[in-house]
């Protein structure tokens, strides 16, 4: 007996429904774990892309199944997929940002761009790869960020704002201090403030910072330095 063969052009409203329903779950899924981290693409903006890129699969497989057996017409199902990953790369960028001491967003423009691809895989039918996409992207985001905060993530990263006088005798106080703590100086900035009769400056300080080390504790021993005004930290 010769079974029918199912057309691979052709799909029910019924699955159709079923993979966008799975695309808002895995996508909501990676979402409300970035939502919970406080980061600008949370469980909307993930929702959205998950779904767009399945959505944008179905219409690459099956919108134009059609021209299928038009003479002249060849179609390219990987044609939209390109096209979303090279999308979704502009609205990556736009969550990272580069604050003059670190950059930030990266991991949420890497989960952007991973989720489209989820939803790529979901609307081209490959549930079982995107299911364990979104495994290994949950323990990605939430499990191994755990660890890297606790055994990888050593050091840490500021910006001090220093208002001082007498430059020559505060520097050479802060720099012994930093060095005792062993706190490194990443980058150094002096600004005038004033009139030069005042002899006044800021000194900015990028520094990074062991892990055991307070931030509140070395803040509150260079406010107490002789000669400084103001000390700040972002």
């Amino acid at each position: 007996m010769v079974h029918a063969v199912a057309n691979p052009w052709s799909i029910n409203e019924y699955h159709i429904f079923l993979r966008l329903l799975l695309a808002l779950v895995l996508g909501g899924l990676v979402g409300l774990e970035r939502e919970q981290s406080n980061h600008a693409a949370g469980l909307r903006t993930n929702i959205l892309v998950c779904i767009g890129s399945c959505l944008l699969m179905l219409l690459s497989i099956y919108g134009f199944s059609d021209f299928v057996n038009e003479t002249n017409v060849r179609v390219d199902p990987a044609r939209l997929a390109a096209a979303v990953i090279t999308g979704v790369g502009f609205l990556g960028a736009g969550t990272i940002l580069y604050t003059g001491k670190s950059i930030t967003g990266l991991t949420t423009a890497a989960s952007l761009w991973v989720v489209a691809a989820i939803g790529l895989a979901i609307g081209a039918g490959f549930y079982f790869a995107a299911a364990s996409s979104t495994i290994m992207v949950l323990l990605t985001l939430w499990a191994f960020n755990k660890l890297e905060k606790r055994y990888i993530s050593a050091k840490r990263e500021y910006l001090l704002k220093i208002q001082a006088e007498e430059r020559s005798a505060i520097i050479l106080t802060l720099n012994a201090l930093l060095t005792e703590r062993q706190i490194v100086i990443r980058k150094m900035l002096l600004e005038e403030l004033g009139e030069e009769a005042e002899r006044q400056f800021m000194l900015h300080l990028y520094v990074t910072l062991p892990k055991s080390e307070s931030l509140l504790t070395l803040l509150d021993q260079i406010k107490h330095m002789e000669g400084v005004h103001c000390v700040s930290s972002e």
